[in-house]
């Protein structure tokens, strides 16, 4: 990994490869919420972002493994909230965020620089109604396209900590204290990552795909964040974590290719963990 980069032209991060809560516990808000009409219609419009014609099918079909309903209800993600998504990769996620808050809402994408964001800028341009409320934008401050600090809602990201953390100039940290910037007092920050078992010596971190759970708490407690809750929605009890190819030798990657392919695809996706941290209130 590179170190963290201020770049003009809209990301701020390079590798070398979340709702404003109203309550200390933001998912009980969501809870209570959705007992009510304007639950269910919450409820309502995010199956239709679920639904939405301009997702990819491609990406449809993985919803058995990556539960975008369950997993969004519970970071309490509104339809009239400031999103930021770091490192939305090919867009998996935006495709949903993006219908879901177009009308009253906001979602500012943060890609690393390079062909993920060349990439997230084709996507956008591929529908100006579905995406146009997103913003390609960088967490650094005092670049011209800074989130502002205390303007977020909600922070998400999604697989991505282990990118932070590998290689020889890890970005970890720095990226954590920056969510903890951008999000408003009582913000949310919604994590999914591959688990890695406590069990298993620290070092595959470096190279798995795996991050323990005990070591992205400690990476979000050192920002300032507290953890609210955890969740199993993304669990896979299948997943052992130890195969040759790290993460990636599971699907939807499948990088050993014919090799052995019936049996990671048997396994399916992987065990992750999902994690809900606040910013504490003033």
């Amino acid at each position: 990994m590179s170190k963290l980069l201020i770049t003009a032209a809209g990301a701020a991060l390079i590798a070398a490869g979340p709702a404003l809560a109203q309550a200390a516990d933001p998912h009980a808000a969501h809870n209570q919420a959705g007992h009510s009409a304007g639950g269910h219609a919450e409820h309502a419009a995010l199956q239709a972002a679920i639904d939405a014609p301009t997702r990819t099918a491609a990406n449809k079909a993985r919803d058995n493994w990556r539960h975008p309903m369950e997993t969004l209800a519970f970071f309490g993600v509104k339809p009239n909230d400031t999103v930021v998504e770091l490192w939305p990769g090919g867009g998996w996620y935006t495709e949903i965020l993006a219908p879901y808050l177009a009308q009253r809402g906001s979602l500012y994408v943060v890609p690393p620089t390079g062909r993920y964001e060349e990439g997230i800028r084709k996507k956008i341009a591929t529908d100006a109604k579905a995406y146009a409320k997103v913003q390609v934008a960088t967490i650094t401050p005092g670049t011209d396209t800074s989130i502002p600090a205390g303007s977020a809602d909600v922070v998400l990201t999604f697989r991505n900590i282990h990118n932070w953390a590998m290689g020889d100039a890890p970005i970890a940290d720095a990226v954590m204290k920056e969510a903890y910037r951008v999000l408003k007092p009582g913000g949310v920050l919604g994590v999914v990552e591959h688990r890695l078992p406590e069990a298993r010596d620290a070092a595959a971190e470096k190279s798995s795909g795996y991050m323990k759970v005990s070591s992205v708490r400690r990476l979000a407690e050192a920002a300032g964040f507290q953890l609210a809750e955890e969740s199993e929605i993304n669990a896979n009890p299948k997943d052992t974590a130890d195969h040759p190819k790290g993460v990636w030798t599971l699907p939807p990657t499948l990088t050993m290719g014919d090799a052995d392919r019936a049996k990671y695809q048997a396994i399916g996706e992987s065990d992750r963990m999902t994690l809900k941290f606040v910013k504490p209130r003033a």
